[in-house]
């Protein structure tokens, strides 16, 4: 395979098996990235706190503290930090494990076994979701207490920052896109880990609960039976 061209980005890989941390780091080494990996959610936690990453990789069974522990606190950080994208790598690939690594805040998911190029291809998604930025114009979108800035890719609720997952912040580009229109659930899921279109159902019930006054009985981020979600800003 011909190594991917790519500007140096600072990928953090975290795994408690040896080997696997090794390949991991020569692999994405090799195409282009500068790598730091970290045995354990101990070390991960240091590291994280005194060095910026572009994307983070969590192993999620380890001792000590798990990979689903170890995103919660990602997300509970303030600034860009709290924002830095997560993908996880499991051997536990069942819909339930998945949909529970969306739930602490992770924008991927992929299972073990699984082959390099993919994950390559998953991380280059990721990165290229958290830069991507819509045409100039776009402006904000008023979700009654709260703002969404398009071109930034920011929510605030009454003048305070909220954090959204890339993932979050994806989702909601697309729906303010043709606000006021549904949109059909499995084209939202076809930019997720679960094409189904559960992963889609757990991001919008976050959503609800951070732009909602009632997330049971939501305003903004409308169900639309039968079809998707739609955005209805004032």
């Amino acid at each position: 395979m011909a190594v991917v061209e790519t500007p140096e980005r600072h990928l953090l890989v975290v795994d408690d098996d040896d080997r696997i941390r090794s390949l991991l780091k020569e692999y994405l080494s090799r195409n282009g990235f500068r790598v730091t990996a970290a045995p354990g959610g101990a070390a991960a936690r240091k590291l994280m706190e005194n060095l910026d990453f572009d994307l983070a990789v969590f192993d999620v069974m380890m001792p000590g503290e798990d990979g689903f522990s170890l995103t919660a606190w990602l997300r509970e950080r303030k600034g860009a930090a709290g924002r830095t994208p997560v993908l996880m790598l499991t051997a536990r690939g069942l819909a339930e494990d998945r949909i529970e690594g969306l739930r602490r805040g992770a924008d991927d998911y992929l299972p073990k076994p699984f082959e390099p190029e993919e994950l390559l291809l998953r991380i280059e998604a990721i990165l290229r979701r958290a830069q991507a930025r819509p045409a100039a114009g776009n402006g904000a979108i008023s979700l009654g207490r709260c703002q969404f800035d398009l071109e930034r890719g920011e929510l605030s609720c009454d003048g305070a920052p909220i954090r959204l997952t890339e993932a979050e912040v994806a989702l909601l580009k697309r729906l303010a896109r043709s606000p006021h229109e549904p949109v059909d659930r499995l084209e939202l899921a076809r930019e997720t880990v679960d094409p189904s279109g559960r992963a889609v159902d757990v991001q919008v019930t976050r959503l609800r609960r951070k732009i909602e006054s009632d997330p049971k009985a939501p305003r903004y981020l409308q169900t639309v039976r039968g079809v998707g979600y739609l955005l209805a800003p004032d």
